[in-house]
């Protein structure tokens, strides 16, 4: 199997799967809400940045707690979706792509709204004084002058939600095969002896896709940056 363990390897595989649906899942809303708090002015806009930037500041514990609570089998949101859908998230890994797109949320907004402050608010109202709508505006002089900022948001999240831990072993537990991602079986490697070696090999896994999105996301800044300025 080479430098990692089939229990790796599946542990990988794993938190793949979950950072990318919590990545394309959660990107739409992100958009959503960046270009909501960069250029639109509402009432509660300040509690709506605050409740976007909270997992930051909230222990991941309590957050997977908040999880449970509303999306467990017998939570408000949990039981509905059960019964309406069929869709269980608690202890799936479903629910680690929840936890993990909650807790990558602020990194790709903050991102996405970083890119679209740094368009001229003149290109849409010159749009706009032409007849295009709103919608229009945004699709067709908006959205492509912010491309290289939503494409280094997803980057962060992504990065972000392959190193979530807490509110997911809180949300859905520590299940091989099912919910362990490459933190979870760290912290599970940890407990048991002789298990430093894979762990390691999972530090060394996480440190190289840590690194490597930075790069790619800082890459993809500083020819935003380049873009912006016409050079």
């Amino acid at each position: 199997m080479g430098f990692l363990g089939p229990e790796e390897w599946q542990a990988v595989a794993l938190s793949l799967k979950v950072s990318l649906w919590a990545t394309l899942a959660s990107l739409p809303l992100g958009i959503l809400v960046a270009h909501a708090l960069a250029r639109w002015r509402f009432p509660g806009r300040q509690v709506l940045n605050g409740l976007v930037h909270l997992p930051l500041i909230l222990p991941p514990v309590v957050t997977g707690y908040l999880l449970l609570i509303a999306f467990g089998r017998r939570g408000p949101f949990g039981a509905f979706l059960e019964e309406t859908f069929g869709i269980v998230l608690a202890f799936r890994w479903t629910g680690a792509a929840l936890a993990a797109a909650i807790m990558a949320f602020p990194l790709m907004v903050r991102a996405i709204r970083l890119s679209i402050e740094a368009v001229d608010p003149k290109l849409e109202q010159a749009a706009a004084t032409l007849g295009a709508s709103r919608p229009w505006v945004f699709l067709t002089v908006t959205l492509p002058l912010i491309l290289p900022g939503i494409l280094a948001g997803a980057i962060l999240a992504f990065a972000k939600a392959m190193g979530e831990f807490g509110a997911t072993i809180t949300f859905v537990s520590n299940i091989p095969g099912q919910t362990q991602t490459v933190p979870s079986a760290i912290y599970a490697f940890l407990q048991v002896p002789g298990g430093e070696g894979a762990a390691m090999r999972l530090v060394m896994v996480s440190i190289a896709l840590a690194l490597g999105a930075l790069l790619l996301s800082e890459w993809i800044s500083t020819r935003v940056a380049r873009r912006i300025a016409g050079r």
